[in-house]
């Protein structure tokens, strides 16, 4: 089932209100205040601002159930764009790691800040990308990258078992990709950057995640999915999933 960012704000507020004894609207309003601080976060660089209007963090972190105190780790993190607003988001008692495959120079000088003690840098394999000794995570997100993956050699059914592993018993796993054409399976992931839907949640839920929802909040109808996507004069179409352990 798709969502909207009011059906999800709407779901963590029922979440919250549950935990802290709140009315249903009093803690979605909190959630949502909480949310805009992150995205105004002085950790967040320019450069992150760049691609608020494209990518939509409030309605993200909205998907993702973002709460203080999470442990989360995002998977192909680049320059640490999504592991800084997760890292606003979790707060100061909350902990966020950022993998790549190689050394990313401006995610270390983002770690090396001293604001950001709650932030790691981990250079890992696609095949194993957790280490060892990482506590059990709340969350793990993948932001359009699960296409650039399937590009590498790396074996994707034991990274994704590794990412469930890595989980505690009801964790979430939520992918954003670059939409395919229906049916395109992996034709599209080095021409055009994009990855079918369905075949991406078909191998991820081999690992033993189950679909926990689906939004709409980046769907682009008008895109006629023939372009990779930083070709494009507006933005493209893309899918959000959220699977739980």
């Amino acid at each position: 089932m798709r969502t909207s960012l009011r059906s999800a704000l709407v779901f963590s507020a029922i979440s919250a209100a549950l935990l802290a004894g709140l009315p249903a609207h009093a803690a979605g309003q909190a959630n949502a205040s909480s949310y805009q601080a992150a995205i105004a976060s002085p950790i967040r660089t320019d450069d992150d601002r760049k691609t608020d209007a494209k990518r939509k963090p409030a309605e993200f972190l909205a998907f993702a159930q973002v709460r203080p105190g999470m442990k989360a780790f995002d998977v192909s993190s680049g320059a640490g764009a999504t592991a800084a607003l997760l890292t606003a988001a979790v707060g100061p008692k909350g902990e966020v790691w950022a993998q790549n495959a190689k050394p990313n120079a401006r995610l270390q000088e983002r770690v090396g800040n001293a604001t950001l003690p709650n932030l790691h840098a981990v250079v890992a394999d696609f095949n194993d990308p957790v280490p060892k000794g990482t506590p059990p995570l709340d969350l793990i997100t993948i932001n359009m990258s699960y296409h650039d993956i399937a590009n590498t050699p790396a074996d994707r059914a034991a990274m994704n078992k590794r990412l469930y592993q890595a989980l505690k018993p009801g964790g979430l796993l939520v992918i954003v990709d670059n939409a395919a054409k229906k049916g395109a399976g992996l034709s599209a992931t080095k021409t055009l950057h994009r990855i079918d839907e369905e075949t991406l949640v078909d191998e991820v839920t081999k690992a033993g995640f189950k679909v926990d929802g689906r939004s709409d909040y980046l769907h682009v109808a008008s895109d006629p999915h023939e372009q990779p996507f930083f070709k494009m004069d507006a933005p493209d179409d893309k899918f959000a999933v959220r699977f739980k352990k």
